[in-house]
């Protein structure tokens, strides 16, 4: 992909690839406090205390935007699809170091 090409789609695509994630994850944490009879301020304790957990919640989260990503494929918005893409692979190096470090 060149610079020269990026358009306000890609923009739009990657803003919704971004805060998608940052939104479900919290959610996430809410359904598994419903299900699994926790309160939920004892999972978001252990969500940002705990990193192996953190890195849980977060992946689940991410998944998310295939919906996206296959939403903008079916309707040929490929800017946004790949801007979706690009905004999930901008999580990659937060996991590798919270997995890591």
């Amino acid at each position: 992909m060149n610079l020269r090409n990026w358009t306000m789609e890609h923009t739009k695509g990657l803003l919704l690839g971004i805060i998608t994630p940052l939104i479900l994850a919290p959610l996430v944490l809410w359904v598994i406090s419903l299900t699994q009879s926790y309160y939920f301020e004892q999972l978001w304790h252990k969500f940002t205390l705990n990193k192996p957990y953190q890195i849980k919640i977060i992946t689940i989260a991410i998944i998310a935007n295939l919906g996206w990503f296959y939403l903008f494929l079916n309707k040929k918005r490929y800017n946004f699809a790949m801007g979706v893409i690009l905004g999930t692979v901008i999580f990659a190096p937060y996991i590798i170091y919270i997995k890591f470090f």
